[in-house]
C-alpha cells in the first residue's frame, strides 16, 4: 500500500518496533490519515476514552505523542514503553479493537482493522 506521498507502508501494530522482544525505550512509528480528515482525527483524540488511555498506561506506554505532517497526512507518532511493556497483547483487547473501528474511516487500516503503521529508526537524540 502506498501513502499520499507515494511512500510504501505496510501493516503492523499500532505500536510496532520490537514489541514481541522485552525492552522499553522511546519508539517512533508513521501512520497515514485520509484527506480531509485532520480535524475529525484531531477531534477524536481530543476525547479519547478513558478506558483506552488506561489500556495503554496499563501496557506501557507513556510520554505519547501524535504529530501530523500536513502536506503529506503522515501522522507521526512517538511514545515511551517500559522494560517490561506488553503493547504486543494491545491487539487482542476489546477496547483496542473497538478505538481502530472508531477510527477506521479516516486513516489507512490493515484488513483487521488495525492503524497501518510504519516503524522509523531512531537517527538522533538529545537530553
Amino acid at each position: 500500500m502506498k501513502d499520499g506521498a507515494g511512500a510504501a507502508i505496510r501493516p503492523g501494530n499500532p505500536c510496532p518496533g520490537p514489541s514481541a522482544a522485552r525492552g522499553g525505550g522511546r519508539i517512533a512509528f508513521r501512520m497515514q490519515l485520509d484527506p480531509g480528515q485532520a480535524a475529525a482525527y484531531k477531534a477524536r483524540h481530543d476525547a479519547i476514552w478513558p478506558e483506552l488511555t488506561a489500556l495503554l498506561r496499563a501496557s506501557g506506554i507513556s510520554d505519547y505523542s501524535i504529530f501530523l505532517h500536513e502536506p503529506t497526512r503522515s501522522l507521526f507518532a512517538v511514545m515511551r514503553r517500559a522494560p517490561e511493556h506488553r503493547t504486543d497483547q494491545l491487539p487482542e483487547k476489546e477496547v483496542m479493537r473497538r478505538w481502530w473501528r472508531h477510527m477506521a474511516d479516516i486513516m489507512a487500516t490493515d484488513a483487521g482493522g488495525a492503524p497501518l503503521a510504519e516503524p522509523l529508526p531512531l537517527m538522533f537524540h538529545m537530553d
